[in-house]
């Protein structure tokens, strides 16, 4: 080794170095312990600038073990899987800057102009919001999910192999996780009661758990086709997949399995968009229906009768009578969040304020025993709460978007001869209905574990369009 090559080597040990220690005596005199780890941190960006797709596949390993980590009442993030969004994020940003030709998005694609006005109008509501701080939260981790889950994987999922490499990641990952779950689960007889505790702490409850449980399935059944050698480990783990979410009692989750069989049968006679049409007409209409009148008024519960049952059959005859205390609680919230959109139908409240907003709207007659909502949840419908949060033209920009990518994933699967992209279109508008129907239920979108799934779905669509033309015309 020449002298001079040692001696830079030397430099930058003693560089780095300095800058470690001079990082954690600031921990140390300050107790932001966190402040040791910038020095790291900047060793991955290093890293990760030469080697992006580590850096993503991580990102995508860990999105079924994140658990949610709270550094104070006001500030928490999901672990280990936040961080790892900044850092692909940041480094789309980095490439995008100092290597823009390398940067090959296809800005004029129509769904990623579809993307961009969705992100636009988010942009504009936050200057009206009722709380600008909370506002401005929700922004900025609405830019990286976008840029860690769309943008990044249109440079990074570029041709088969990364496609499939990512796709055995992520489901070693959720197997890995499911496997552990259902053995805590089975150590509590698999009650009911207990499903709650045994996945945590990777997901807040089992209604996440289960969205992203039903969502691996459509992937699972593309991974079958599409290798032969793994089918007698993937037809294991679709048998897995499904004692475990039979055993996670979540009744969204099980109807999202219902609408992924029949969107498999629309997809293939073309007549997807036009269910999904027709199925928001019908929405639509029974709303304004039902508020005609004040006829929701005849739908209340004495709330001395609603309760928790910790049997699962009893929660599903509560459930049919209207008479469970979730159930009841959604017809709650849904009522005020009807209510409110008049008062703000143009810019909404703005994003991530239902909580602060909502409980001058609630009826007296729809009350429950958990109204007081300690856990600061939602309205539990996330078409609904972007409506209320976003206004009108919100959730105009969010149905056109998804109206967009069920139109892709029909037509690419029409279009396509080459079985890898036609299986992977198929794939991925199952899971996004999937995803819409547990979204009707619940608002997962902005969450690691779906809204993840939702965003990879339309980047994965996006390539696949581009991809296959490229193809069609070489």
């Amino acid at each position: 080794m020449r002298p001079g090559k040692i001696y830079n080597t030397n430099f930058y040990f003693i560089f780095l170095s300095g800058i470690f220690l001079a990082a954690l005596t600031l921990a140390v005199f300050t107790s932001l312990y966190w402040i040791a780890l910038i020095p790291f941190a900047g060793l991955v960006f290093y890293f990760g600038w030469q080697q992006q797709q580590f850096i993503f596949f991580l990102l995508i390993f860990f999105l079924p073990w994140s658990f949610e980590y709270s550094f104070n009442s006001s500030l928490g993030t999901d672990l280990p899987d936040e961080p790892l969004m900044l850092t692909t994020a940041a480094l789309f940003l980095a490439q995008f800057l100092f290597k823009p030709f390398d940067v090959s998005v296809n800005w004029k694609h129509p769904l990623i102009i579809l993307l961009l006005f969705y992100f636009g109008w988010i942009v504009i509501t936050v200057p009206f919001s009722t709380d600008g701080l909370v506002s401005f939260k929700f922004l900025l981790a609405k830019t990286w999910y976008l840029l860690a889950f769309v943008f990044a994987p249109l440079l990074i999922l570029r041709n088969k192999r990364t496609i499939q490499v990512t796709t055995l990641i992520f489901l070693f990952s959720i197997l890995s996780v499911i496997i552990i779950i259902v053995y805590r689960h089975g150590l509590y007889g698999f009650r009911f009661a207990k499903i709650n505790d045994a996945v945590s702490p990777f997901f807040r409850n089992h209604v996440n758990y289960s969205a992203m449980v039903v969502c691996s399935i459509p992937i699972l059944i593309a991974t079958y086709r599409m290798n032969k050698k793994l089918r007698l480990a993937t037809t294991s783990a679709i048998v897995l997949i499904l004692v475990a979410l039979f055993f996670s009692y979540a009744r969204g989750a099980w109807l999202a399995l219902l609408i992924g069989l029949i969107t498999y049968w629309l997809i293939r006679r073309q007549r997807l968009l036009i269910a999904f049409s027709t199925t928001l007409a019908l929405i639509v209409g029974l709303t304004f229906w039902i508020s005609g009148n004040d006829r929701y008024l005849s739908y209340s519960n004495d709330y001395r009768t609603t309760i928790f049952h910790t049997n699962f059959k009893e929660h599903l005859i509560a459930t049919y009578k209207l008479k469970d205390i979730s159930t009841a609680e959604r017809v709650n919230r849904w009522v005020a969040g009807v209510r409110m959109v008049k008062d703000n139908w143009l810019t909404g409240y703005g994003p991530n304020t239902f909580y602060n907003n909502y409980k001058p709207y609630t009826i007296p007659a729809f009350r429950t025993w958990v109204s007081d909502n300690k856990e600061h949840s939602t309205v539990h419908n996330y078409f609904l709460l972007v409506l209320i949060e976003q206004g009108i033209p919100g959730l105009l920009f969010l149905l056109l978007l998804v109206g967009g990518m069920l139109y892709y994933a029909e037509s690419l699967y029409k279009r396509i001869s080459d079985v890898f992209y036609k299986t992977a279109a198929m794939a991925c508008g199952v899971m996004l209905m999937m995803i819409l129907t547990v979204n009707f239920l619940s608002d997962l979108v902005e969450t690691d574990k779906v809204g993840s799934l939702f965003f990879l779905c339309l980047a994965m669509l996006v390539v696949i369009d581009v991809n296959t033309r490229r193809i069609v015309g070489s």
